[in-house]
């Protein structure tokens, strides 16, 4: 085993300097664009908020699910990112291979979406399977039934994201992302409580104005990669009705550990707010917003996660190892000392963030209470949420993506659900009692993530496999 000093004997300062501002080159715009795409989000929750507890609770169940099938959709196309990076590495015939790459993504968004918009379609017995009121399971398929299309233009665009960002050129999806925030804003606002001569349709509005906001913006996307010098010489959609099953196979080889990777996390939160919701409503609705603010910040180590892969990928496709090892090491070090210093802000002030979200009035009061405790409990994870995240990145890059499912399934399923349950309600701890199980689940995973990663040279994982 060789340990990363021994790979890097004569790197100096300049080479990590080096890799720290093309890091940052590359994972900045990544970073504001996951923030600004958040915020979309916080967005529709806020405006749910100020709809009523009961609306905000009933959208957040439905999202809850939305997102846990999303990420296991967006897991297939993120495998297009360590593939097309390490073609554009190797050089040879870069351009065909990331047409390819990009083609089998397209036929993998024909073969899922469908099955995936029925399933949503009748959210509301899920919703009531998992033991919510008639009201919050009413309520939610409402909302969704308008939101859940969505789902298409949101998935399309993370691929067009994971090309130009293999192409070390992302700053127009934070340039979209930003524009989006406006979009969604206005068009959410003016349908939820009728505004600019529109209805007010309520949960509807919502829902439909997400669905215009994300088809406005992969559409605008689309027309840029297709009119762009530098991206247009791929011809992305040509000849797109061209079946590669060989590409798209490897694809969905590499991808489905990433997509059930991230699906297990996620779906670990969002049976947490089922879990809130058989405590009470309030419950639910402090979980939406102190999740909200946790998402936010998670939206940093995200995007350079996002660009470990890149970088790790393309040092791959080089076999540069001590490229790998700077790689990967920059991104961790600078994700975990961000989120150290989000940790500090949500420990001191974690009222004031709650109540962006919740007018500070009597009403409201049991939920700021419930979600000033869950708040606190996040800052305490958020360490581990940034590792785990970019220490997946750059296995990720590795094209390392089984174990990292199985860190998954061990850390979230089996002990930060588990003791998540054993606080709740064994003990009493009830909603800190869950959040406090999720931190110890995503402290589980980072630590095997983080291990695999220094184990990287004795398993093999820095020799490029092909298929």
């Amino acid at each position: 085993m060789e340990s990363d000093a021994e790979i890097l004997p004569v790197a100096g300062r300049s080479e990590w300097r080096d890799e720290l501002r093309a890091m940052f080159s590359l994972a900045w715009p990544l970073m504001l664009a996951n923030l600004t795409t958040q915020i979309i989000t916080a967005t529709d929750v806020l405006l749910m908020g100020w709809l009523g507890a009961t609306q905000l609770a009933a959208a957040t169940l439905a999202l809850n699910l939305t997102y846990t099938f999303n990420l296991l959709l967006l897991g297939l196309l993120i495998a297009s990112s360590p593939m097309m990076a390490t073609a554009l590495g190797q050089r040879s015939n870069a351009v065909r291979d990331v047409r390819r790459t990009f083609r089998a993504g397209l036929w993998l968004l024909a073969f899922t979406l469908p099955p995936y918009w029925l399933l949503l379609w009748h959210v509301g017995d899920i919703m009531r399977a998992l033991g919510q009121t008639e009201e919050l399971a009413s309520q939610g398929q409402t909302f969704l039934r308008a939101y859940m299309w969505c789902t298409a233009p949101w998935l399309l665009f993370q691929l067009l994201r994971n090309f130009v960002s293999a192409l070390e050129r992302p700053a127009v999806v934070l340039w979209l992302s930003v524009a989006g925030i406006g979009v969604n804003a206005a068009l959410s606002w003016a349908l939820i409580f009728g505004h600019f001569g529109l209805p007010a349709l309520g949960l509807v509005g919502g829902g439909l104005g997400s669905t215009l906001t994300w088809a406005t913006m992969c559409g605008a996307l689309i027309l840029f990669v297709s009119s762009d010098r530098h991206f247009r010489r791929f011809h992305l959609f040509g000849r797109f009705w061209r079946l590669d099953w060989e590409r798209t196979l490897a694809l969905v080889r590499l991808g489905w550990p990433i997509g059930a990777t991230m699906a297990l996390e996620m779906g670990v939160f969002a049976l947490a707010a089922y879990f809130m919701g058989w405590i009470g409503t309030p419950a639910v609705a402090a979980h939406a917003v102190a999740l909200q603010l946790a998402a936010l910040t998670f939206m940093v180590p995200l995007g350079l996660g996002q660009a470990a892969t890149v970088r790790v990928g393309l040092a791959l496709g080089r076999g540069d190892r001590a490229g790998i090892a700077r790689a990967g090491w920059t991104a961790w070090i600078v994700g975990v000392g961000f989120m150290g210093a989000m940790a500090l802000i949500m420990w001191i002030v974690p009222r004031a963030l709650v109540t962006l979200f919740l007018a500070d009035v009597p009403e409201n009061a049991v939920v700021i209470g419930l979600a000033v405790g869950f708040l606190r409990v996040a800052a305490a994870f958020q360490l581990v949420d940034g590792a785990q995240v970019i220490g997946a990145g750059m296995l990720r890059g590795l094209r390392d993506t089984k174990w990292p499912l199985v860190f998954a399934l061990v850390g979230y399923w089996v002990v930060g659900l588990g003791i998540a349950l054993w606080l709740a309600f064994s003990l009493d701890w009830r909603g800190v009692g869950i959040w406090i199980g999720l931190a110890s689940g995503l402290a589980a995973v980072a630590v095997l993530m983080i291990w695999r990663w220094i184990m990287r040279e004795s398993l093999g994982l820095t020799h490029l496999r092909h298929g």
